[in-house]
């Protein structure tokens, strides 16, 4: 707040009036808390949650098989055609091998993607539960300070 708007409220103030003062908020229309709906407010559906899960889970087992009939197949094709004295069969198997690698890592990224929409599940719950202990102690301590009033 400007040092002049203060000076303003206090003269306001001397005079009988009641000034308007906003203390570490927004106004009401402008955004910020309030509800689900405003733009900006952090919101997590279960639902949205378990499309993304499911659709790491599904791309894990089935990447799973397909890559592994991919390895094998190649790994063999290598083998027969280094046997049978072909240069490509050495080359194919270096395809193979890079394959298995980056098959892997795929895996892995599937695998932290479901841990961590397990670890934000769990940590969202664990705020809700903060956040309603915090509001229901506010709640008590409102009435303890009502019931000393006579309200």
């Amino acid at each position: 707040m400007p040092w002049d708007e203060w000076e303003q409220l206090k003269a306001e103030a001397a005079k009988g009036r009641s000034p308007h003062m906003r203390l570490n908020q927004l106004a009401a229309d402008s955004g910020g808390g309030g509800g689900a709906s405003r733009q900006g407010d952090l919101t997590v559906h279960q639902t949205d949650l378990a499309a993304v899960g499911s659709a790491a889970y599904d791309l894990f087992n089935q990447f799973t098989t397909f890559s592994t009939h991919a390895r094998v197949a190649s790994m063999t094709a290598a083998g027969g055609l280094t046997t049978q004295g072909f240069a490509l069969g050495a080359a194919l198997d270096h395809v193979a091998e890079r394959w298995i690698d980056q098959s892997q890592t795929l895996l892995d990224a599937c695998a932290q993607i479901s841990n961590h929409l397990r670890y934000t599940r769990d940590r969202h719950a664990a705020d809700e539960h903060y956040v309603a202990g915090t509001l229901s102690s506010i709640h008590q301590l409102d009435q303890g300070f009502d019931h000393r009033k006579g309200a």
